[in-house]
């Protein structure tokens, strides 16, 4: 046997673990949550591969290449920092008064903090729906941005650094995802996420090219991943973030434009071993009842485009495995059977070549999967926009539990 043939072998015994976080904005606290029991178990603990797309993405990057020993500890003191940040940017005068800021026109009145405070308390009092206090932080979000993650280009800080700040007919984007880059630098070494780095797991990312459409697939074990990587797989257009030049001629927008669930690039970036997978569902694909009015019938219509479609993609790796079962017992019938002597040489030699490269390309089988979706109590279309403290803790929360459920399920 050849020595990749033996590899190949070798690697068929054994199962990786893989992890795969769809996109979704402050919805990624729930994979952070995820992330955080699968850490604690003794089984589970050592992922193999994580890939993610999009707010999904930025998870399995710090997942791969947390500066700490700890990524479970790295990933949720971000999300707390993104958070934080959401709380300060809320009740600090200095955002919301700043005469700098409304001198730039873009508010005739300045949102007075006591003001802010009242009226979030009585929408506490009067109900316990969370909805409220989202809208205001999607609103917040909007206008404010997020200094740990976004910035609006209408800032009066950009005045002298963005050459179109007074030409916004020229604008692509609204938002500039520099503040994330700066925060990750803080839980990144980027050295990891390199070929011959050493992450905590195989990093997959994914991206969409704007110029083709084409699917883009960023993987640590083949290139350097850069902050510019992390950035393009989290640039969605819709929400007005800037596409990313990742590469002289390479534009890319975030992968969740094709698809939000990157199990296709998992399979094609590691084709050979068999697979158990942990898929993190932000947005779920069952729902008890039917919309009961406009927004929750756009809510709901947004859950299905952002839904995990890869049910096909596991039927098809299952049906793979067994067309090559096929063709290798077809070609131990020809090695053990017919008599090369009255066979053409150049056709057998142009099977035997057929077969090493499908035996050596080929085979992966997902063996297993384990959703672990998000349960919505109240469906809201500003869901993922909503990074205040008590959101992102309740996220963080209820993914730990989600995850320690299916945990109890594999036992």
């Amino acid at each position: 046997m050849s020595s990749k043939g033996s590899d190949r072998a070798v690697s068929k015994k054994k199962l990786e673990k893989v992890l795969i976080l769809q996109g979704g904005g402050s919805l990624g606290a729930f994979g952070c949550g995820v992330f955080k029991a699968l850490a604690k178990s003794k089984e589970h603990k050592q992922l193999d591969i994580v890939a993610g797309t999009s707010i999904g993405g930025v998870n399995a990057s710090i997942i791969a290449g947390s500066k700490e020993d700890h990524p479970e500890k790295a990933l949720e003191q971000f999300w707390l920092e993104l958070a934080e940040e959401n709380n300060v940017t809320c009740l600090n005068s200095d955002h919301f008064n700043s005469e700098s800021f409304l001198s730039s026109g873009w508010l005739t009145e300045p949102v007075m903090d006591p003001y802010y405070v009242a009226l979030s308390s009585l929408l506490a009092i009067m109900t316990d729906d969370p909805r409220p206090k989202s809208l205001l932080s999607f609103i917040r979000s909007a206008v404010f941005g997020n200094n740990r993650m976004f910035s609006p280009r209408w800032s009066p800080d950009y005045i002298f650094k963005d050459p179109q700040f007074f030409t916004p007919k020229k604008w692509t984007y609204l938002y500039d995802l520099l503040p994330l880059e700066k925060t990750l630098a803080g839980y990144i070494d980027y050295n990891k996420l390199r070929p011959t780095g050493n992450p905590n797991s195989r990093l997959i990312m994914t991206a969409t090219n704007v110029l083709t459409a084409e699917p883009i697939t960023f993987d640590s074990s083949k290139q350097q991943i850069t902050s510019k990587h992390i950035l393009a797989t989290s640039a969605y257009p819709l929400y007005y973030f800037p596409w990313m030049e990742v590469e002289k001629g390479l534009y890319c927008w975030d992968g969740g434009l094709l698809s939000n669930t990157p199990l296709r690039e998992v399979i094609d970036a590691s084709p050979i071993v068999d697979k158990e997978i942990f898929l993190v569902e932000n947005y779920p694909k069952h729902i008890a009842s039917l919309p009961q009015n406009l927004p929750e019938a756009f809510h709901r219509a947004r859950d299905i485009i952002f839904s995990d479609k890869t049910l096909h993609n596991v039927k098809m790796s299952k049906v793979i495995t067994q067309y090559l079962r096929f063709i290798d017992e077809l070609y131990q019938i020809i090695e053990g059977h017919v008599d090369k002597s009255k066979m053409d040489k150049e056709t057998l030699a142009t099977i035997k070549r057929k077969y090493k490269r499908i035996k050596q390309e080929r085979g992966a089988e997902i063996k297993r999967v384990y959703y672990i979706s998000r349960k919505e109590k109240y469906p809201h279309v500003y869901e993922n926009a909503d990074f205040t403290m008590e959101t992102i803790r309740t996220s963080i929360q209820e993914g730990e539990l989600a995850a320690k459920e299916a945990l109890q399920k594999i036992k």
